[in-house]
């Protein structure tokens, strides 16, 4: 094994402990990852970690550091990564129509680039798309018939020639730093690839829809970085901007996007990747804006129609799309908590023991394994608890819906969801607007999505997309 790459990780290599992961006992036990998972570190790899990072110097170091990566615990620290020279970065732009907003766009992207392809899929004026594309000198391919933009981005990715490629849609704007952060990423051999976060672009007049998407967009994943796969705190990412390497993406089968999908194709490339074997990772520190829909009619539209896409994704990747995930114990907590009955809390605070017992039971090499057992409880009666409310004003409101005319303790419990679920999320957000306004859109954005994942649902005839997941116990979940 080369000194130069441990692992597939080279000398100097970072990762620090993110802010979800404990520290206990002077370094010798981790808590966290996805999912959660207590490991006790051995006294050579707790050496290893020092201030909450560990650093690449050896096979040792490359194992924990790759452990801790796999595990959830730890993410890469890009500024301490080698550099990637803009010139082995190629821009692909799919684009329909939109002349204003690519001009935008291609004015944002920084000098030094090996090339931008801009892909016409079919617009009703093309000559618009040519002469924006001929002003910023970017290679164009115009599709006679508009077949969507995983289609049109293959287009594109046939003509790249260069090692990796930037898929960025044409209504963002790239923010300086963007692409050179997340290009460092590739130190990484096995990261196939990355994406920034999406922000809102600002507008001089922005509405209540647009304060509320700058605040709770369905396409900003957070300010915490993370690994990216199915059943992980980041399940996805979205293909408004993301970086990738082309000999990967053209290995897969089918290569690059699946041109048959118009939704959710971004998410079924993450999910063949990491089938293949290969990392995906999400880093908030780069960041595009996006420019979000701002009337009614159009907003709820694409929430409705992200939603179509849980039926195909169910199909292609089965098993893995659920509208909540939960142990057998979280579903027991569940039933009891929307029953209302004399009998509810009793059974949730002896499951709750249960639970507690048995995690503490997995920890003899903890020094205190009932406190940390107590609270990993409570981490999962809270993790329980937001998929419960998400189920029912979200996932599964159609059938709240009739159980609210039909039952006195279904109207208790949706309205205890729903105002529980926009008292959280406005406090946790801070938008920029009022709690009621907050609260009504937060509502129409999960109808609106929930409608659409019941239409893909009928359409597809299938409810896959619709089943939750019940899966492990509370005698594995600690690891």
């Amino acid at each position: 094994m080369s000194r130069q790459a441990w692992r597939g990780l080279p000398d100097g290599f970072t990762v620090r402990l993110d802010r979800h992961t404990r520290v206990a006992e002077d370094g010798a036990v981790l808590v966290g990852g996805t999912p959660t998972r207590v490991a006790r570190l051995k006294p050579p790899a707790a050496a290893h970690l020092r201030d909450g990072a560990v650093v690449v110097r050896d096979a040792a170091s490359a194992a924990l550091a790759e452990h801790l990566m796999t595990t959830g615990m730890a993410d890469p620290v890009a500024s301490t990564l080698p550099p990637v020279g803009l010139d082995r970065l190629t821009v692909v732009v799919p684009v329909r129509d939109r002349p204003d907003q690519l001009r935008r766009l291609l004015a944002s992207l920084p000098a030094g680039l090996a090339g931008t392809i801009v892909v016409d899929d079919g617009s009703r004026s093309p000559e618009a798309v040519a002469r924006v594309a001929r002003d910023h000198r970017a290679t164009l391919i115009t599709r006679p018939v508009s077949g969507g933009p995983a289609a049109a981005r293959n287009d594109g990715l046939r003509r790249v020639e260069t090692a990796f490629v930037a898929f960025v849609d044409s209504d963002a704007v790239v923010d300086e730093g963007c692409f050179e952060t997340l290009l460092r990423h590739f130190a990484d051999l096995r990261l196939a690839l990355v994406a920034p976060r999406v922000l809102g672009l600002e507008t001089a007049a922005p509405n209540w829809i647009t304060r509320y998407e700058n605040a709770r967009s369905s396409l900003d994943l957070g300010r915490d970085a993370g690994s990216v796969r199915p059943r992980s705190r980041i399940t996805w990412l979205s293909s408004t901007c993301v970086l990738a390497r082309v000999d990967v993406l053209r290995g897969l089968q089918p290569a690059g996007f699946d041109g048959t999908m118009h939704v959710a194709e971004d998410v079924d490339l993450v999910w063949r990747l990491v089938d293949a074997g290969h990392r995906v990772r999400f880093d908030p520190t780069a960041s595009v804006r996006h420019e979000h829909r701002t009337r009614l009619r159009r907003w709820l539209a694409r929430k409705f129609f992200y939603g179509t896409g849980a039926e195909a994704l169910a199909r292609r990747h089965p098993g893995e799309v659920a509208p909540v995930v939960l142990p057998p114990w979280g579903a027991v907590v569940l039933i009891a908590a929307v029953a209302q009955r004399q009998w509810s809390a009793p059974l949730i605070a002896v499951t709750a023991g249960v639970v507690t017992v048995r995690i503490a039971r997995r920890l003899p090499h903890v020094r205190q394994p009932w406190r940390l057992a107590a609270r990993l409880t409570g981490y999962g009666l809270s993790a329980v608890a937001a998929q419960g409310v998400a189920l029912l004003v979200r996932h599964w409101w159609p059938l709240t819906a009739v159980g609210v005319v039909l039952s006195r303790r279904m109207r208790r419990a949706a309205v205890i969801a729903a105002v529980a679920d926009a008292v959280w999320e406005y406090l946790r957000l801070r938008p920029d607007m009022d709690p009621v306004r907050f609260a009504a859109a937060r509502r129409l954005d999960d109808l609106a999505y929930g409608a659409g994942v019941w239409w893909g649902a009928l359409r597809g005839r299938s409810v896959r997309a619709l089943l939750p997941a019940i899966t492990g116990s509370a005698r594995r979940s600690p690891r």
